[in-house]
């Protein structure tokens, strides 16, 4: 039972570093995270979802791939992939 479990913790680790080192767990997050510019209306009043229809209308898709309504003043920032 044991020599089975190790054989299993050694497959798992090495299906993990595999995916990690050619980046198949790459997240959107990690992938659409440099800043592109700002959209809209400054405060932005809309939901994040009206921030990136902002950001596709203004710059494309691609580059925009995400919209998001950040900071205390409301601002729509863009982002692109790196």
């Amino acid at each position: 039972m044991a020599k089975n479990l190790n054989s299993v913790s050694f497959t798992t680790l090495l299906i993990v570093l595999l995916m990690a080192s050619t980046e198949i767990m790459k997240t959107e997050a990690q992938t659409c995270s440099t800043f592109l510019d700002e959209c809209g209306p400054d405060p932005f009043l809309g939901t994040n979802a009206d921030c990136y229809n902002c950001c596709k209308y203004t710059y494309g898709s691609p580059p925009a791939c995400k919209g998001l309504v950040e900071g205390s003043d409301n601002h729509c920032h863009c982002y692109q992939n790196p």
